[in-house]
């Protein structure tokens, strides 16, 4: 039987087990679910699926959708976020989660979060957690010596911070089944949602502690919710908990509970075992929740207990919730901080090693995804699998000698933004209000650092209240930063701030209407032109970079014209200016192109022999008179 999370594919009887209840398949989604779990990690395509569950039979490939659709809603997978099944447009479907194989062909049933799973599946789940995690072998260390501390009774804090797809949720996961496989730690698991989880008293709490009351200890940590903290009892346990223990039901009714009576409850449970609390995304918890994790790690009784939560890295600042929580607990040395950093090029090798299943990668194919992807780690896999969908990269050859190869060399404006990191992002900007969406698509006109007076120029509006726009999106958002200041020639000073990772620059750039954005690179290289009057030469390829992204092909020649004469001296830099000017002429029509061509091309023979005169004048020989 093979297994994947709490599912069993059970191939003798051809059904799926979840938790030990049988699910009945009909034969022919069975055979399209058993073809992709037997074939994880990769592309399936619609025509390999096609030939081998009907290769005698001519089937429109549209039946592949039906079946898929049906599989979806049996393992409640969400197309947009899917943690199984994964649909590449015109493609075919790759099978997300990793697949162990269980020799007894008994299903397994899946223990709840917080509870020891038995040996072999606890095990399991933590050697593919383990497998998944690339140059995390640090943090992960701290955090196992953090678990040491709990045996003095040491209560822990630790905050793990990082930027979105930096691999938080990874290391939390591989340190949650080393826990697991231990069977002597308690993991209670909630995560704030944005969105609600400011509008929700305790919500993550909560979520942790149904999971705990699920467990197979559940028994235990309801007695002692129910006794300590009965309030905090959720509500589908207190029913059966309440009447025996505190002598009432809810009735429909909502106990708020307080923190004083949280931190005892929590410590109590983590007297017996180990308690290790993990909160993710805290950044979007409401205060209450903010202040029921600084009562518990501020608490001078010692406890076996530990409180792990994650938060993304522009949520740090003092000005944040958050931030105002860390800058306390750091000052008082009460909590264990791990900043997850971008990933080396050798690891990023490692972790294309791993998915590819191959030692051996394609030629340039590291360099590439490490260049693109920055670092982050769910970027570098989301353009992995964007390469393979759009058939740059491809499996040649069958059996023991196929090999991963590179179909052509890759060029980042031909691969453009994976469509699952477009979409991603795309929810971030949709989040934000029209005004701010329009400020951040004029800063992807300049470059991944932009600073505001040209945000401000594109947008023809006032420079101050551009850069207060930007300030105030930088403490809100994950993927800008305030990064410093420019001084201008007039002496004045602009703040500049930089996109955290280039693709949201391109996703910005590509939405918006190919009119408007030729307008707006017009205004930034006129005003370009106006600050640096006189002194063009400064910025000349940032002005024309605007001017040919505008489709302003005669401003932008006149620009590298101007510069060329002004630095006639520079013979070497004044012959690249009108190269380049040169190739720009290209997009000319007939009439226009070949006059200009021609006086480019006039400039540059008399700048050339200009270089050769002077060239001869150097090495001329001076005669030596003997005497």
């Amino acid at each position: 039987m093979k297994q994947f999370e709490s599912f069993g594919l059970d191939e003798h009887n051809e059904c799926l087990w979840q938790n030990g209840a049988q699910i009945t398949l009909p034969p022919r989604a069975f055979a399209v679910l058993r073809y992709l779990v037997e074939n994880p990690g990769r592309l399936v395509s619609h025509d390999e699926l096609l030939d081998k569950l009907w290769p005698d039979t001519y089937v429109q490939p549209q039946i592949l959708r039906t079946y898929v659709l049906e599989l979806r809603k049996l393992l409640c997978d969400d197309a947009r976020q899917p943690r199984f099944i994964r649909s590449l447009p015109k493609r075919g479907y790759v099978f997300l989660a990793a697949v162990t194989e269980n020799g007894n062909g008994r299903p397994i049933i899946a223990a709840a979060v917080g509870t020891p799973k038995n040996g072999a599946a606890a095990a399991a789940d933590h050697l593919v957690a383990s497998q998944q995690l690339v140059g995390r072998e640090k943090e992960l260390t701290a955090l196992r010596n953090c678990v040491e501390r709990l045996i003095g009774k040491t209560r822990q804090m630790v905050l793990i911070s990082g930027d979105v797809g930096m691999g938080k949720t990874m290391l939390i996961d591989a340190f949650a089944s080393e826990c697991a496989a231990s069977g002597k730690i308690a993991v209670a698991r909630g995560q704030c949602v944005q969105g609600i989880g400011a509008r929700e008293q305790y919500y993550p709490v909560l979520e942790a502690l149904a999971h705990l009351c699920a467990s197979a200890d559940g028994a235990r940590v309801c007695r002692v919710l129910a006794r300590v903290a009965p309030a905090w009892l959720p509500g589908f346990a207190r029913e059966g908990v309440a009447r025996n223990e505190t002598g009432r039901t809810d009735n429909g009714r909502t106990y708020t509970g307080t923190a004083s009576e949280l931190c005892a409850a929590l410590e109590e449970l983590a007297a017996e075992k180990p308690l290790v609390l993990i909160l993710e995304n805290i950044h979007w918890a409401d205060d209450a929740t903010l202040d029921a994790i600084s009562a518990l790690a501020q608490r001078r009784m010692p406890a076996k207990l530990m409180i792990v939560a994650t938060i993304g890295s522009h949520e740090t600042g003092a000005r944040h919730p958050v931030g105002r929580l860390r800058q306390s607990l750091s000052m008082q040395r009460l909590c264990t901080e791990l900043a997850l950093s971008p990933l080396t090029k050798a690891h990023t090798v490692e972790l294309l090693r791993r998915k590819l299943g191959e030692s051996a990668l394609p030629s340039s194919l590291d360099a590439f995804v490490h260049q693109h992807a920055e670092g982050n780690p769910l970027f570098a896999l989301a353009i992995l699998d964007h390469l393979i969908a759009e058939r740059f990269l491809v499996r040649a050859g069958s059996g023991p000698e196929a090999r991963w190869e590179l179909r052509a060399p890759l060029v980042q404006s031909e691969t453009g933004v994976p469509t699952e990191l477009a979409q991603m992002m795309e929810v971030e900007i949709a989040r934000l209000s029209a005004a701010e969406q329009r400020l951040l698509e004029a800063a992807s006109l300049i470059s991944v650092a932009f600073p505001a007076w040209a945000v401000a120029a594109a947008l023809e509006e006032d420079i101050a209240a551009t850069e207060d726009a930007c300030d105030d999106l930088a403490r809100r958002v994950s993927f800008i930063r305030r990064a410093g200041h420019d001084e201008l020639p007039d002496g004045t000073r602009s703040a500049f701030y930089v996109f955290a990772h280039g693709l949201y620059r391109e996703v910005l750039y590509q939405r918006q209407p190919a009119a408007r954005r030729a307008r707006r690179h017009t205004r930034v290289a006129e005003r370009l032109s106006r600050i640096f009057a006189g002194r063009e030469f400064d910025v000349a390829h940032e002005i024309t970079m605007h001017f040919e992204a505008a489709g302003e092909w005669l401003r932008a020649i006149e620009t590298l014209r101007a510069a060329a004469h002004a630095a006639r001296e520079n013979r070497v830099s004044a012959g690249e200016l009108l190269s380049r000017a040169l190739g720009i002429a290209e997009n000319l029509k007939n009439g226009e192109r070949e006059a200009t061509t021609g006086e480019i091309r006039a400039a540059l023979e008399s700048l050339n022999d200009e270089v050769q005169t002077a060239s001869q004048k150097r090495t001329r020989r001076i005669p030596i008179t003997k005497t």
